[in-house]
């Protein structure tokens, strides 16, 4: 069966925690390589993926890039203002023909549904690079950045301030997964859909919810937030005034155990979520985990494409 990587439940627990050794495994073989060096093994060579954009990118767009290059493989760059997408081509349509022409897909978009249907007609792998729904290979990255800083994560506390958003969906999933713990600070009307609650708490996970920022925070090994407002959203002054008392300060990390991490997908609003001196602060990893998005992203289309778990 062709292995989508639509959600991090669609891999597993155990198949996660491959991709995290792995990616260390890797990412620890090419240090102080030329970015550009293909992996010794070069377990993709010959292989095309195919990526597509409905949403603007940086990260995910230059990361899935060096990915694959760095596995020997290349990449097409796709969007949807230049190709039949912008035009009216159905999804299910271009999954086929990409299927025919390339080795896996990733597709960046808005409507998770997109994702889905790209998935049904694809015979490729389909892996979300984020929709409104989650951001999986984003939290793969957060989770090798723990991990390689001496964090284990089950057991371990995380706080997330903010909005209830796609990044904390897949948050809550992995804390399910990987049997860690999630205290969600979030303004009324901003919470995160419950269905990721309940399918985590189910596999043992403690989900808690609070209006608390402190409460949220306290004694946490990982803090977490995100941009309040997306790209494309309405009524930004009204969501940034419901939103500022979850701002991330250096009085609020100090509630955190000591030597708690934070964190941050990027791009970064300094002094809306977080204030300058958190995201520049000694406690913050967002540089190395940024960098952990090739990584990771390695790993995932490799177990998507079969050469790993």
């Amino acid at each position: 069966m062709t292995k989508h990587f639509l959600n991090l439940a669609d891999a597993g627990g155990d198949a996660v925690a491959a991709m995290i050794a792995d990616a260390i495994d890797r990412k620890s073989a090419r240090a102080a390589w030329p970015k550009g060096r293909v992996d010794a093994d070069a377990p993709l060579a010959d292989h095309v993926l195919a990526m597509v954009f409905e949403k603007n990118s940086t990260r995910t767009r230059v990361s899935f890039d060096m990915a694959i290059r760095q596995l020997g493989g290349t990449s097409l760059i796709l969007d949807a203002a230049t190709t039949q997408l912008g035009r009216g081509e159905t999804v299910a349509d271009t999954a086929r023909v990409l299927s025919r022409m390339c080795d896996a897909i990733m597709i960046r978009t808005d409507d998770h549904a997109k994702v889905e249907e790209m998935a049904h007609y694809a015979t490729v792998p389909v892996i979300n690079g984020l929709t409104d729904l989650s951001h999986p290979c984003q939290i793969v990255a957060d989770l090798l950045t723990v991990v390689e800083h001496g964090v284990a994560l089950p057991g371990s506390q995380w706080a997330w301030l903010g909005d209830g958003n796609n990044v904390l969906h897949s948050i809550i999933e992995a804390a399910g997964l990987l049997k860690f713990d999630v205290r969600i600070a979030v303004p009324q009307g901003y919470e995160p859909d419950p269905s990721f609650a309940a399918a985590a708490q189910a596999m043992g996970a403690r989900i808690s919810l609070t209006r608390n920022a402190l409460e949220a925070v306290a004694g946490a090994d990982i803090v977490v937030t995100d941009t309040w407002i997306s790209m494309g959203q309405a009524h930004a002054e009204e969501k940034l005034a419901a939103m500022m008392p979850y701002q991330v300060t250096p009085a609020l990390m100090a509630t955190a155990k000591p030597q708690a991490k934070f964190l941050h997908c990027l791009p970064a609003h300094r002094g809306e979520e977080v204030t300058a001196d958190v995201i520049d602060g000694p406690q913050s990893l967002i540089w190395d985990e940024a960098e952990n998005r090739i990584h990771a992203q390695k790993s995932v289309l490799l177990w998507a494409l079969g050469h790993l778990g």
